[in-house]
């Protein structure tokens, strides 16, 4: 719409609000520079050490090792626990791609069990139908930044000697009854993607409290190198590395991740306060054991929602200039994990994650993202959802 005022004229158009944008600032840009400057480019460097030590402590371990991807952080991590072809890895049917690749990589094979309701993490109930005597360990996604249950996961994991893996890439500073995430298991995995509370473009960390662990993934990471006899490989490894500069990026958000979790929050808050009196629509659940962190916001249209219908909404508000993007599709039914193991204790097709997986969607969470921008996007909801109750 053109306003004309006088011989002059505003343009005014509706601004395209992207699901995400990293929040980078003065502080990257000067640590960057610093090791810009430094010469140290690639994957040597002091902020390579800087960074595995600060977030070490970020997550309450005793080890964290730095690698090029989140991805590359789970493969050494199954790598690390001695998972191979053969094995069975418990793997929750919701969640993201990498997720399995990960266990495929490996040469083993992800059986996929059901979620929680809401919240979406694995159900304990089916982890433990899922067990067989080919079952070496399970992955425990914290899915959208809450936490999944621990306590069940590790106990039916230490009552079958279980290797247990947190796939914490979306969760970083979440807790579990007041402890840390990534602090709970036997090792945990982080990402550093461009979207990630804490981000390096791209980047991932493996932590853990276990000295064995932690001298494996670091030998893994850097084409298995004998750390006492250089360009010597007993074993075949990968260049998993993370660079210096990347490093440096870490450094400087992690020193501002009260900065960057404090503004996520408050968005989330704008949603819940603009959609309480829609009362079909919730954002972002949680269990009153968890505190989660608010990676994306995620919405869950109202209970019976099909697929079509929610992609039929994220093309409305498309139209509308605002982004947004669909739960993840369920693994299982992905043509590399097509004969993969399904299980649900209750004997059906993973019911829950079908009907989450199909209700979710992720809206803007930006820094710069304002109150009347929340307005804006609850209207096109409210409009959206008005025109279905007259079709």
């Amino acid at each position: 719409m053109v306003l004309f005022m006088g011989k002059n004229f505003v343009l005014e158009k509706k601004l395209f609000l992207p699901v995400a944008e990293p929040d980078i600032g003065l502080l990257e840009e000067q640590y960057l520079l610093e090791a810009f400057r430094s010469g140290w480019i690639s994957s040597l460097g002091n902020y390579i050490e800087r960074f595995e030590v600060e977030f070490a402590e970020f997550c309450g371990t005793s080890y964290a090792i730095a690698v090029c991807n989140g991805t590359a952080a789970l493969h050494l991590a199954l790598l690390a626990g001695g998972i191979k072809a053969g094995d069975e890895v418990i793997v929750p049917a919701l969640t993201f791609a990498a997720t399995a690749a990960a266990v495929r990589h490996c040469g083993a094979t992800p059986v996929f069990v059901e979620s929680e309701p809401d919240i979406g993490t694995l159900d304990p109930k089916s982890v433990e139908s899922a067990i067989s005597p080919k079952t070496k360990a399970i992955i425990a996604v914290h899915l959208y930044g809450h936490p999944a249950d621990m306590d069940n996961i590790l106990r039916i994991a230490r009552k079958h000697n279980l290797l247990v893996i947190e796939d914490a890439a979306e969760a970083h500073g979440a807790k579990y009854k007041g402890r840390p995430i990534g602090s709970l298991g036997d090792m945990a995995i982080f990402s550093f993607y461009g979207n990630k509370i804490v981000t390096t473009g791209e980047g991932g960390m493996v932590v853990t409290n276990q000295p064995e662990f932690h001298e494996r993934v670091r030998f893994y990471k850097d084409h298995a190198m004998d750390p006492k006899r250089r360009y010597w490989h007993p074993e075949v490894g990968f260049n998993y590395r993370m660079t210096n500069l990347q490093a440096a990026i870490g450094c400087a958000q992690l020193k501002r991740f009260d900065e960057l979790l404090s503004w996520r929050k408050q968005i989330v808050a704008y949603y819940r306060d603009e959609f309480r009196d829609i009362v079909e629509i919730a954002f972002n659940p949680s269990k009153d054991w968890a505190d989660p962190v608010p990676w994306m916001v995620c919405c869950l249209l109202p209970d019976g929602t099909e697929q079509e219908k929610r992609d039929q909404l994220m093309e409305w508000l498309k139209r509308a200039d605002v982004d947004s993007r669909p739960y993840f599709h369920l693994l299982c039914d992905m043509p590399p994990y097509a004969s993969c193991k399904r299980i649900d204790a209750s004997g059906k097709d993973l019911p829950v994650a079908r009907k989450l997986s199909a209700r979710g969607i992720n809206l803007p969470i930006l820094r710069r993202l304002t109150r009347k921008d929340v307005t804006r996007i609850r209207n096109e909801l409210e409009g959206w959802i008005k025109l279905q109750s007259k079709i």
